[in-house]
């Protein structure tokens, strides 16, 4: 830009420094590097429409280059009137009063390891001004990827069964896929599960009032209701599908950072994720002193003698399931008089 002079010889001629120039090229003055950092937050908080709390906008900020802190963030925030819309509210609608059959859960036992693996399903609704409809979803429990969603003003079956096509249409999963949800009657449904036979898919169900299996679809939940339903007015169901369809397809899969894949959006975190689902998941039944627990058998010279029964979840026998058939194992002598029972209690 200066014609042929070279910066030693430009740096001679004004009487400085060249490692001085070099360091009045970086450097910025505190007030302009603060208005830059403000810019960026306002411009994401916009392009977000204020879904964004202050941990996504840091995130966002540290993926285009910006080094700066959470609690200068949420500080900036705070001065602009930029923090994200507050939460509402959670109410359930699932309804487990039936004698349909439910099912072992086994997603609290899987260990992923790719996509297609465990898939999760939930049903939330939405008020709008003069009726209430339902929102069913399917995610990839691996990259939390909505899959397969419905919308509709009923409850019935054809609504999960609707979202369930969707998904399968859109990743066709090999055989040994994992559904799980929660115990109502839509998952419970003949017409469900033989759809989930018929793909040979195999159906998984929480614990009564245990939702903790489900918490990713639970997430995203309340998710879509902080930042898309209560952040905007529908006129009608079509205008609602439309906005959710564009929230879920366009945002939610493909832009919005998720805090549990590392913050990135759950398409970008399947392609850069290991494909280590070939080897499909791992699963784990005895996880002795955290969920389960044996019978306690009888106490012979004060020590407590083998469990009496195999490690058992007792809180998640599926619909049938019995302990009748299995018998406990002998002891190596049944005679009493080789043992001495202290005390009169009951051993």
């Amino acid at each position: 830009m200066q014609g042929s002079l070279s910066i030693d010889r430009m740096c001679y001629l004004a009487q400085v420094s060249r490692t001085g120039f070099y360091r009045s090229l970086a450097k910025k003055s505190p007030a302009e590097e603060s208005l830059e950092v403000r810019s960026a937050i306002q411009k994401i908080a916009i392009e977000h429409r204020r879904r964004y709390g202050y941990r996504r906008i840091t995130a966002e900020l540290r993926r285009q280059g910006m080094q700066v802190n959470r609690k200068r963030v949420a500080r900036m925030m705070r001065e602009d009137n930029l923090l994200a819309v507050q939460p509402r509210s959670f109410v359930a609608t699932t309804d487990s009063r039936h004698e349909l059959e439910v099912y072992l859960n086994l997603a609290g036992r899987m260990n992923l390891s790719g996509i297609n693996q465990l898939w999760v399903a939930d049903i939330t609704y939405i008020r709008l001004q003069r009726e209430f409809v339902y929102l069913a979803v399917i995610l990839d429990a691996f990259s939390r990827k909505v899959v397969g969603w419905a919308l509709d003003c009923t409850l019935a079956a054809s609504l999960t069964i609707a979202a369930l096509e969707k998904a399968l249409v859109e990743r066709q999963p090999p055989p040994g896929l994992v559904h799980h949800s929660d115990r109502g009657i839509q998952y419970a449904s003949r017409d469900y599960v033989a759809i989930l036979q018929k793909h040979q898919i195999l159906p998984s169900m929480s614990r009564p009032a245990n939702p903790y299996d489900n918490a990713s679809c639970e997430s995203f939940m309340k998710t879509l209701k902080y930042e898309e339903i209560y952040a905007n007015e529908y006129s009608d169901r079509h205008h609602l599908r439309a906005n959710i369809g564009d929230f879920i397809e366009r945002y939610y899969n493909c832009c919005r950072l998720h805090s549990a894949l590392g913050y990135l959006p759950p398409e970008e975190f399947e392609q850069v994720a290991s494909p280590g689902g070939i080897y499909g998941a791992t699963m784990s039944f005895f996880r002795h002193r955290e969920i389960f627990r044996s019978d306690v058998g009888l106490l012979i010279d004060g020590k407590p003698t083998k469990a009496g029964s195999p490690d058992h979840r007792l809180d998640e026998s599926p619909a049938g399931y019995s302990l009748a058939g299995w018998s406990p194992p002998e002891p190596a002598s049944a005679s009493p008089a080789e043992h001495q029972f202290e005390g009169d209690g009951v051993a």
